[in-house]
């Protein structure tokens, strides 16, 4: 059956993999509905302008660091307290880039860069599956670019939904609706437990999370993130039989 998803990869048109990539990222597009809305209204219920919540949106595009963007400027942290906790976050794009990185490399500089800008996790989770199941193929960027672009316009969309209702219901974080969030991510990795360096990254990640959680300005989250990527990223690394940079001779 792979042998013919490889097949069936090689040969569809460009119109074909984007209309193919749109469908197959349908479902987490619905998934992420509240989380857009939930961000637009307890960014603007955090004090922020309408403008201001759109362009990051806009330019950011990052769920999870908008939200932790939002929660920190909320309790009044410092700027290099709201940077460093959104790299970290971030740093979760190194295990998505050793993961594709061999599926994309045959691209042009032109193709590589939009499609690292516009990854995120729901766009990761439909391209590993695909590339997990079916190969490549000529014309599976334009998979890749649907899922890119259909995220991108639904996230903007219902940021623009929640910006409204926030607006209308300025009492609406009181409503408890960040858990959302959390069950959107767990729906979104449970699928993707399917090897030691995430399983290792995930346990990690929990364990320090909970042991940091004390630590004020969401530190123990960002410590517990930095730590999960930190080892799922040294064991793919040792599974693939690379070594890291510094290790290598010139």
């Amino acid at each position: 059956m792979n042998a013919l998803a490889d097949h069936a990869g090689t040969t569809r048109s460009r119109g074909a993999e984007f209309a193919l990539g749109l469908r197959d990222t349908l479902p987490l597009m619905m998934g992420s509905i509240a989380f857009g809305v939930i961000f637009g209204t307890l960014a603007t219920a955090a004090g922020l302008s309408p403008w201001a919540t759109m362009t990051m949106s806009l330019f950011v595009f990052s769920g999870s660091a908008q939200f932790i963007a939002v929660l920190l400027l909320g309790s009044s942290a410092g700027l290099w307290v709201v940077w460093f906790a959104t790299l970290v976050l971030n740093l979760r794009h190194l295990l998505y880039a050793a993961t594709l990185v061999d599926e994309v490399r045959h691209l042009s500089q032109a193709w590589r860069f939009p499609l690292a800008a516009f990854l995120t996790d729901e766009t990761f989770a439909v391209m590993e599956r695909r590339y997990r199941l079916q190969g490549g193929g000529r014309n599976a960027h334009w998979y890749y670019a649907a899922s890119c672009i259909g995220m991108y316009v639904n996230w903007q969309f219902w940021t623009v939904v929640g910006i409204t209702v926030g607006s209308e219901y300025p009492d609406i974080k009181n409503w408890g609706l960040q858990f959302a969030m959390v069950v959107s991510f767990i729906g979104i990795v449970m699928p993707l437990l399917n090897s030691r360096p995430y399983w290792a990254a995930t346990v990690v990640a929990g364990v320090i999370s909970v042991i940091a959680n004390p630590l004020p300005y969401k530190l123990g989250l960002m410590l517990g993130a930095l730590a999960g990527i930190a080892v799922g990223l040294a064991l793919d690394l040792k599974q693939r039989g690379l070594q890291p940079a510094a290790e290598i001779q010139p």
